[in-house]
């Protein structure tokens, strides 16, 4: 049995390797100490240097690892570490030390990976001695492999390349980093680039096993943290490399936890800095995890939101956390609103553990530092962080206490007036959502912007996206619930306008026009160009997981290398989007219902290709403007919609059939079911038939 499974650990298979690890796992909680010895002396055999496979070391490292974590169980349930283990564990365990370090250095990353792990294990077992004997092989191996020589004639790429595997280590990316030294070596030249995406030989694995030592030691390795572990973490975490800085970051969050011994809420500052190391160089560990949470990688960025987390909880109190939250607050505070669905969802719960439901008045505390790094955002090279940046600028406006960001609203709408300009579509949408509610939270601070606005929200209310459309018209929307009647008639005569230009829509269209018809990256669309090999030939190189480089900030709002010029039906679209909007405003629900007709004169404009676009928005908005208008002044108007309706109803275009459906349902329970039936039969009763046929209509 026990031969078996030794077998299925050096399998060639990994799927044989991990069972043959369960089963052994098993089988040493059944049998006998003579057994057992056996079994270990079996494992010590794999870990000679023969011509065998890597397969048989790696199943003697991973094997011996299970056998000290299962024994020490049965052995030390209630005993301390290094105490736990009989004398024969003892001696495996010890014999187990000089040879996994020296597999460190293996050509198997899977071998050096196993290694690190017992290495872990034997430093919980036997205590931070394991760490001392090993401890100059792992610094001297990050060390050595921290720096990589340029190409030259003494160099091949496979000095540089671990071609026995294609894992992550090996297949190593150029990413830029917050750092101005790394935005500056995106190089279109060969050798630069193969100097930044090969292998990086040992230093990963190296930094996984420091990673191991460090959590097998516990708080037995604070003694170990000098300046010469803390320079070559720090140097790993600015690395050009980002697998090895998510990796450098995943051992800070190690670290930073192997603090003080004790810990409460009436330790004194100075009791923390004799004790514990992390909080003696806290200050410059703060500003590491602030790249971290700033890192152009979202891998990245999730391994320096999982240290930063770790380094807060380890302080025992809220003073001691509070000297490092300028650097951390604002950082932690954007990663809410960040693309990547892990990132955003682990830093809105460590945003709950840290502030403990008083994250509002910690913003409000460090606003000059949490306004200062989100218009730093609004610049960075990553589209998703400019996004996350103008969404957490429109939380200060609509969120925050006013006289704690009032003396700051015309830097944040200069920077916002930027974003308006940017290549990515998302970041203008953000930009434009944030602007109104600026406008609509400080309208004194805001009104000397309006001229400057105006264009901007009329340019996104006629964009070629349709969510971009729609969040102007929530933006305008503001202006006028701002000020009032003062701006209402440059808003009105916008909607006529866009209603009445709608019979200029030339017949043949193309929704995109000269733009590529692939999906558009990182939110940017280009146009469509001869295939000249110069437009193909050393320009920037993406690789696969990373977020897109620079896409000029500025200047991209109208700029027709991304955008198409709007046509007539999207002025028009957008117009019915803001119409419905307004409807909900009751200074101006009188003005909307003069323009109501307007909208269904659009509607007979048919003669073009996106006609059924149009008539989607009409029929998902025409509920929500009935609800804003009431119900009798918007019986005054129905049956200007009827036939549209209906044809929307019958249209090839799922969309378009699917929102006249919805359209119909809606209208029926707000208006009544018997009313809006009888509304129908009376205009026209071979309606009746189609409508009665929709699933979910109401019966009167």
């Amino acid at each position: 049995m026990a031969r078996e499974i030794i077998n299925k650990l050096c399998s060639k298979a990994k799927l044989d390797r991990d069972r043959g690890f369960n089963e052994l796992k098993t089988f040493l909680n059944q049998c006998e100490d003579e057994t057992v010895s056996d079994i270990q002396n079996d494992l010590l055999n794999l870990l000679e240097e023969d011509d065998r496979g890597w397969e048989f070391r790696h199943g003697g490292l991973s094997g011996s690892r299970c056998v000290l974590e299962q024994r020490r169980l049965n052995f030390g349930n209630n005993v301390n570490d290094g105490d736990d283990i009989d004398n024969s564990q003892e001696a495996f365990a010890f014999s187990l030390i000089d040879r996994s370090t020296e597999l460190l250095d293996h050509n198997e990353f899977r071998v050096r990976i196993a290694a690190g792990e017992l290495l872990g294990i034997l430093c919980k077992i036997l205590g931070p001695d394991v760490y001392e004997k090993s401890k100059s092989q792992i610094l001297d191996g990050i060390r050595s492999n921290l720096e990589r020589h340029g190409l030259g004639e003494d160099s091949s790429p496979d000095d540089m390349v671990d071609s026995s595997n294609q894992q992550p280590e090996s297949i190593l990316s150029s990413s830029p980093n917050t750092s101005a030294r790394l935005i500056e070596r995106r190089s279109s030249d060969a050798s630069q680039i193969f100097h930044d995406t090969a292998g990086w030989k040992s230093l990963e694995t190296y930094m996984k096993c420091l990673q191991s030592v460090i959590l097998g030691c516990g708080n037995k390795f604070n003694p170990f943290v000098d300046q010469e572990l803390l320079d070559l973490i720090f140097e790993a975490l600015t690395h050009t490399n980002r697998f090895v800085r998510e990796t450098g970051y995943y051992v800070c969050g190690a670290l930073v936890t192997c603090g003080a011994k004790t810990g409460s809420e009436n330790d004194s500052e100075a009791k923390l800095t004799e004790e514990n190391a992390i909080y003696r160089h806290g200050k410059v560990f703060s500003e590491y995890l602030g790249k971290g949470l700033a890192d152009n990688w979202s891998q990245v960025r999730m391994a320096g939101s999982v240290a930063t987390r770790q380094f807060l909880v380890s302080l025992p109190s809220d003073d001691a956390r509070s000297k490092f939250y300028p650097v951390l607050i604002p950082r932690m505070c954007l990663n809410r609103y960040y693309v990547a669905e892990g990132v955003r969802i682990y830093s809105q719960e460590t945003w709950r553990q840290i502030t403990h439901g008083e994250g509002k008045a910690l913003v409000e505390k460090f606003i000059t530092d949490v306004v200062g790094y989100y218009v730093e955002s609004t610049d960075s090279d990553n589209h998703a962080v400019r996004e996350a940046a103008c969404a957490c600028i429109a939380e200060l406006g609509s969120k925050i206490e006013k006289g704690c960001v009032s003396p700051h609203v015309a830097k944040l709408l200069e920077t916002l007036l930027i974003c308006f300009n940017d290549d990515s579509w998302p970041v203008r949408d953000a930009a434009c959502i944030a602007c109104g509610h600026f406008v609509l939270c400080f309208p004194e601070e805001s009104k000397s912007s309006l001229p400057a606005l105006y264009p901007l929200f009329f340019n996104n209310l006629q964009d070629n996206i349709a969510s971009v459309r729609q969040g102007a018209a929530v933006a305008i929307t503001n202006i006028i619930k701002a000020y009032g009647g003062t701006e209402q008639e440059t808003v009105f005569a916008k909607i006529k306008e866009g209603f009445e230009k709608i019979k200029d829509q030339p017949a043949s269209s193309e929704k995109y026009g000269s733009l590529e018809k692939t999906p558009a990256t990182y939110g940017v669309v280009k146009q469509l160009r001869d295939n000249d090999m110069d437009l193909h030939t050393d320009q920037q190189m993406y690789s696969c997981g990373s977020l897109a480089p620079k896409m000029g900030r500025g200047g991209g709002c109208m700029d027709h290398k991304f955008r198409k010029p709007s046509e007539p039906w999207e002025l028009a679209d957008g117009c019915v989007n803001l119409l419905a909007e307004l409807s909900h405003v009751p200074a101006v629900t009188a003005k909307v219902g003069n323009l109501v007709p307007a909208m269904a004169t659009a509607c007979n404009t048919k003669d073009y290709t996106h006609y059924n676009n149009f008539l989607e928005t009409v029929c998902r908005q025409l509920p929500n403007l009935a609800k804003g208008l009431g119900k009798r002044p918007f019986k005054m108007y129905l049956e200007m919609f009827l036939d549209y309706i209906f044809d929307a109803l019958e249209s090839d275009v799922a969309l378009t059939s699917a929102a006249a459906s919805q359209c119909l349902i809606d209208l029926s329970l707000f208006l009544g079911a018997g009313i809006f039936r009888g509304r129908i039969e009376n205009y026209n009763s071979m309606y009746l038939r189609r409508f009665d046929s929709i699933p979910g209509v109401p019966r009167s």
